[in-house]
């Protein structure tokens, strides 16, 4: 009877069927295309190998950014009950749903040389987040952070406050509590945020291209590459478009079953 139970209906298996068949093919169809004798050697120029670092370097500290400020604002999006509380939890993830290149002429009019706050930084620090790897580092922050602080957020709110309060009957303080009793128990949640805010920021195209620009060195992360060698070297873009898929894919595969079971 149990059996009968979970067992779908042939219908329901057949439409799950083209919907996993839907994902695949174009993925299947990117292993196909490769030349995978000539992969190293793209993957080995100097030009994918400078835009794999600066990815690197890039996603690694948008990932960090997102960790540093994501987890306070999880903390207050859960915990707290601020006026207009939903409004600001739809800015913050409205990056989510909005189109990158939306996201980036945002940021654009938000911190250019001729908007008022990237004018005065300029003028008064000289730092320049257009053209410069600081901006590519902005421009994905600011669309992987929400996916790192609905994860934590959600796993703040499903915890047991039980042991929170009993370590403030015995006479923690609240940075005792957060740190030795909140902090671990929801840490698998915070790294599966964070691995999945790495993933984002190391895919992010549109934000980036019209925020920070597609310099050499500078700004062309491995996205952009892609996009540049489609137009010159297509065998070069599908190599370089391996190591996005095989990355983004090990990523959501790991954290299925090790981590967010537990948010």
């Amino acid at each position: 009877m149990n059996r009968a139970r979970r067992r779908p209906p042939a219908l329901v298996v057949v439409v799950a069927v083209v919907a996993v068949a839907f994902f695949a093919i174009p993925l299947v169809a990117i292993l196909q295309r490769a030349d995978w004798a000539t992969v190293v050697h793209d993957l080995t120029t100097p030009e994918a190998i400078a835009a794999l670092r600066l990815s690197l370097v890039c996603s690694v500290a948008a990932a960090a950014f997102s960790v540093l400020l994501g987890t306070p604002l999880a903390w207050v999006l859960a915990r707290t009950h601020v006026p207009g509380r939903p409004f600001v939890r739809g800015v913050v993830l409205l990056p989510m749903v909005l189109p990158p290149v939306v996201g980036g002429v945002a940021l654009l009019a938000a911190f250019s040389l001729r908007s008022p706050i990237g004018g005065l930084l300029h003028d008064t620090l000289g730092i320049q987040f257009t053209f410069s790897t600081a901006g590519a580092i902005m421009a994905e922050t600011f669309v992987a952070m929400p996916f790192y602080v609905i994860t934590v957020e959600g796993a703040l709110r499903s915890m047991d406050l039980r042991f929170e309060e009993a370590a403030a009957v015995l006479g923690a303080r609240r940075f005792t509590v957060f740190s030795r009793v909140t902090m671990p128990l929801i840490a698998p949640s915070v790294v599966a945020g964070a691995l999945l805010a790495w993933a984002r920021a190391l895919g992010e195209f549109g934000a980036t291209i019209t925020f920070a620009g597609n310099i050499a060195g500078r700004t062309r992360t491995l996205p952009l590459a892609v996009y540049l060698e489609l137009e010159s070297d297509q065998e070069a873009a599908i190599a370089l478009s391996l190591v996005l898929l095989v990355v983004s894919l090990v990523v959501l595969v790991s954290l299925r079953d090790r981590w967010l079971r537990s948010t």
